[in-house]
């Protein structure tokens, strides 16, 4: 079981370091590292847990889409951004190697990814975002 939970912790640790590189790097998306954290500090310990979604970066960029608010139309179109450009990747070397069903499969996710992100994940306005960060 203390191994179970090492592996969250170290789980945990990886995701908000490479959340916090994503909060600056443009090509690299904080949500799911920060949502991996979220989840596995969540699992592993309630200290941590407790200290993770006290921080700056759990508030600015996960807070609202986790307690069901949604996300800025900024957010979700800097993730779908980022998502295209590697899953591009991905297709383009794929399509050099004649492999079509796993690029079918791959423009498959895209699509839905997208869909997710316009129609599933509700939009949160600008002032209603800034009002629940102030709240916070």
């Amino acid at each position: 079981m203390k191994l179970k939970k090492a592996l969250y912790v170290i789980l945990g640790c990886v995701g908000v370091g490479l959340g916090a590189v994503g909060a600056v790097v443009p090509l690299l998306p904080a949500f799911p590292f920060l949502l991996l954290a979220a989840f596995c500090f969540a699992k592993s310990s309630e200290r941590l847990h407790t200290w993770f979604i006290n921080t700056k970066l759990y508030k600015k960029n996960l807070e609202s889409y986790v307690k069901g608010r949604g996300m800025t139309w900024d957010a979700k179109i800097r993730i779908m951004i980022t998502v295209t450009l590697v899953m591009s990747v991905g297709f383009t070397i794929m399509m050099l190697r004649a492999l079509y069903i796993p690029c079918t499969v791959l423009g498959g996710v895209w699509v839905f990814h997208l869909l997710y992100f316009i129609f599933g994940v509700k939009t949160l306005p600008k002032s209603e975002a800034a009002r629940f960060e102030a709240e916070s």
